[in-house]
């Protein structure tokens, strides 16, 4: 498998046609970051939600509700560094929105930064994770149950849409310059609060 490097993710994204969310008028707006950081290997973080508030428990991207006026990859580097403490990052682009079923309209954005030690704040995140990004197109990933995406991403990390759907746009369109498409992607119904 070739290695990927940030020179590529970054064409393969500015080649991208991204498309907002259709209908999303009255929906509540969210970002979060597809954080690329630079180590002996370049990886980006997930992280699990803390196992009380919103999606407690959750495998997800660093972001959250977007203030009023603010701008989605503002809002989903703030996120990110109040949540990781993962500071110092430079939004590249932004992959389609994802509508999901509880109401909001997801934009990710992707951004690089140098290796840097991701601390979790415990008021909302359990744990956060480091995932090779070489991990995103191994055999097996993403995999189906029926109509459901799944990413198996380490031996106790599968994810679901929408972060699931999230980051398999990104392994086609940034790792693999696929222009995958993923609106409308079935969501597990634990996901939707």
């Amino acid at each position: 498998m070739p290695k990927v490097s940030e020179e590529t993710i970054r064409a393969n994204l500015a080649a991208f046609e991204r498309r907002p969310a259709p209908g999303a008028e009255g929906l509540r707006r969210a970002a979060v970051t597809v954080c690329v950081l630079r180590g002996r290997e370049p990886y980006l973080i997930v992280i699990r939600r803390a196992p009380r508030g919103r999606n407690a428990g959750q495998w997800a991207l660093p972001g959250g509700v977007l203030e009023p006026g603010e701008q989605a990859a503002d809002g989903a580097l703030r996120e990110l560094a109040e949540e990781t403490s993962v500071t110092g990052v430079e939004a590249a682009g932004l992959l389609d929105d994802f509508v999901t079923d509880s109401g909001f309209v997801i934009t990710p954005v992707v951004a690089f930064g140098g290796a840097q030690r991701a601390v979790a704040d415990p008021r909302e995140v359990a744990a956060v994770h480091e995932i090779p990004l070489e991990r995103l197109l191994a055999p097996g990933v993403p995999r189906w149950r029926g109509r459901l995406l799944q990413m198996p991403l380490g031996p106790s990390i599968v994810i679901h849409a929408p972060t699931g759907a999230i980051l398999w746009q990104f392994a086609e369109v940034c790792l693999r310059g696929r222009p995958q498409r993923v609106y409308g992607l079935a969501q597990p119904s634990w996901t939707r609060t």
